[in-house]
C-alpha cells in the first residue's frame, strides 16, 4: 500500500499516511493518461486563427499580362495564393478543437496521475491546511519547509479563500479542490500539497 508523509502547519513530519490503493497504488496507464493531456491541452485552445482566401481578399481582376508571347508563366489574376498579396490557399478558419473522453477515461487518468505522484513520493499530506489571514509571505515559507517551493499545487477539501489568495501570487503554485482535479495539472505540478480532509475526499469520490 502507497505511503506519504504526514506534516502539520509548522512543517514538520508527524508520521505517515496509508494512500488507497484503487486510487494512489494503480499501475499507470500512460496511453490514457497522455490522451487526457493531449485532451486538456486541445480544449485550452481558442481556436481564432483566421486568414483570407483567394475568394475574399480584394484585387483587380484585370488579366495582369496576356496569356502568350511574354516568356512569364501563364497568370489569370492577383489574387492567386502564389501571388504576394493573394489568397491563402487552405487557409485557416475560426473552429473549436474541443473534444471529449468518456468517463472511463478520464477517472483512470487521473487514477494514473495520482499514482505517478505517489510511487515519486511527491504527495504531501498536511494536517489541516489553512491560513488564519490572506497572506502569501506565510503561504510561500510553508511551502519552503516541505521543500516545495517551486511547482506546486495545493489541493483543499472546499474552496478556502485565504488558501486561495495566500497562494495566487506565488509563481508555480496551483489551488484546486479535491473534486476537480485535472490529470494535467497533477503532472505539471512538482508536488501535490495536499489537505488530510481532502485527501480522504478524493479517496472517497475516485476510489
Amino acid at each position: 500500500m502507497p505511503q506519504a508523509k504526514h506534516y502539520n502547519m509548522a512543517g514538520e513530519v508527524v508520521g505517515e499516511v496509508e494512500l488507497s490503493d484503487a486510487v494512489f497504488g494503480i499501475e499507470p496507464n500512460e496511453v490514457v493518461l497522455h490522451a487526457a493531456i493531449k485532451n486538456h491541452l486541445a480544449n485550452c485552445r481558442q481556436g481564432t486563427q483566421s486568414a483570407l482566401t483567394k475568394g475574399e481578399v480584394s484585387y483587380s481582376t484585370i488579366k495582369p499580362w496576356r496569356q502568350k508571347g511574354t516568356g512569364r508563366a501563364r497568370a489569370g489574376y492577383k489574387g492567386s495564393p502564389v501571388w504576394t498579396k493573394g489568397g491563402v490557399a487552405f487557409a485557416p478558419k475560426p473552429r473549436s478543437y474541443r473534444y471529449t473522453l468518456n468517463r472511463k477515461e478520464k477517472r483512470l487518468a487521473l487514477k494514473s496521475a495520482l499514482s505517478v505522484k505517489a510511487a515519486e513520493s511527491r504527495i504531501f499530506v498536511v494536517d489541516g491546511l489553512k491560513f488564519d489571514e490572506i497572506k502569501t509571505k506565510a503561504c510561500a515559507s510553508f511551502l519552503e519547509k516541505l521543500g516545495v517551493a517551486g511547482q506546486a499545487m495545493i489541493v483543499t477539501e472546499n474552496v478556502d479563500e485565504n488558501v486561495i489568495k495566500s497562494a495566487r501570487n506565488i509563481p508555480g503554485v496551483e489551488t484546486t479542490i479535491a473534486t476537480i482535479l485535472s490529470p494535467y495539472e497533477i503532472m505539471k505540478a512538482r508536488a501535490l500539497v495536499v489537505d488530510k480532509a481532502a485527501l480522504s475526499k478524493i479517496e472517497e469520490v475516485y476510489c
